[in-house]
């Protein structure tokens, strides 16, 4: 009995477990009812979670800062940076140390515009990210009619659809971020202020943390990862179209959540969102093989997400709604 009290009490300072768990359900049922998963198909779903969990850790970042902050100009940045990648590496590696550039200039703007409406002018993060997420989306449309011609740089397509030994160069390449992302989380001054603002900024501030600095760094990690993530991502799929980055607003957040991020903030898992973006692209493929409606694939994602999150315990979530109000306060 005693054990199993410790099994529970690790469980949950580990929610990520939860994710894991439900995706090595779902992975046993799915190979044992059909032949369409195996080896292979499991490669591509890792590939696809791999775009996703980018994303999403920057997403993270953002969620864990609290009160609700939540970064909604995710999609915009992705799109307008696999445009701009185009427009400047036109399909030349001599070309590509630029769009790398241009990316990461594109991400830095964004974020620190979004870190100046949310920190400085106070504007609540869903209301000035989505404004931003509508000029950005201007300029994707302005940057639509100034391309005649998909270009991939060579380079470029081979790490977004290489491999190594097997294995997609791009999941190597988050893996080794959800590591670099998890040490900053455990074991960096920045990932502990982080965990302190989500959870009471007043007593944070107090504690001589600089809060506004946090939370900013929070917002550019985000538009950074995120524009990151276009200009593979363009190299990919072989070009750029509108919307290319709006499946991955609400996965985002959803793998954010489910990966056992309290969604109030000042608790973050960043091997949690791996797990969780596995799960989400999992259950996407199976639902396009089963060949159900759009309406109905987004319904039983959403009846996923509550399940998990209530299998990921009653208690995580009364803890993250009383530093929710504790930080209104």
């Amino acid at each position: 009995m005693n054990g199993l009290h410790k099994y529970f009490e690790w469980a949950h300072s580990h929610r990520w477990i939860w994710s894991a768990l439900a995706v090595m359900i779902l992975w046993g049922v799915l190979s044992a009812v059909t032949d369409r998963f195996s080896v292979a198909s499991l490669s591509g779903i890792l590939l696809s979670a791999s775009f996703l969990s980018v994303v999403g850790l920057g997403q993270m970042f953002v969620v864990t800062t609290g009160r609700g902050n939540i970064d909604l100009s995710i999609a915009a940045v992705v799109t307008l940076s696999a445009y701009i990648a185009l427009l400047t590496v036109r399909g030349e590696d001599a070309n590509l140390a630029w769009g790398v550039l241009v990316a990461l200039a594109l991400g830095l703007v964004v974020g620190l515009l979004n870190a100046a409406l949310v920190v400085r002018l106070r504007v609540p993060a869903i209301i000035a990210t989505l404004a931003t997420g509508y000029v950005l989306a201007t300029a994707t449309l302005l940057s639509n009619r100034s391309i005649h011609g998909f270009a991939v740089s060579p380079a470029l397509k081979v790490v977004a659809a290489g491999r190594i030994f097997g294995a997609p160069i791009m999941l190597l390449a988050c893996v080794a971020l959800i590591i670099l992302a998890e040490s900053v989380l455990q074991r960096t001054v920045y990932g502990r202020t982080l965990s302190a603002v989500g959870q009471n900024r007043v007593a944070a501030r107090l504690a001589g943390i600089r809060v506004d600095r946090v939370v900013a760094t929070a917002f550019v990690i985000s538009a950074v990862l995120a524009s990151l993530m276009g200009l593979v991502l363009g190299a990919y799929v072989g070009g750029a179209f509108l919307e290319m980055g709006q499946p991955y607003l609400l996965q985002s957040i959803a793998a954010v959540v489910v990966g056992g991020t309290l969604i109030f903030g000042g608790s973050a898992s960043a091997i949690g969102v791996f797990f969780a973006s596995i799960l989400l692209i999992l259950m996407v493929t199976l639902m396009q093989i089963t060949q159900l409606p759009p309406g109905s694939q987004d319904m039983v994602q959403g009846v996923v997400v509550i399940l998990v999150l209530a299998l990921a315990g009653r208690d995580a979530m009364r803890t993250g709604i009383s530093r929710g109000v504790g930080a209104t306060r």
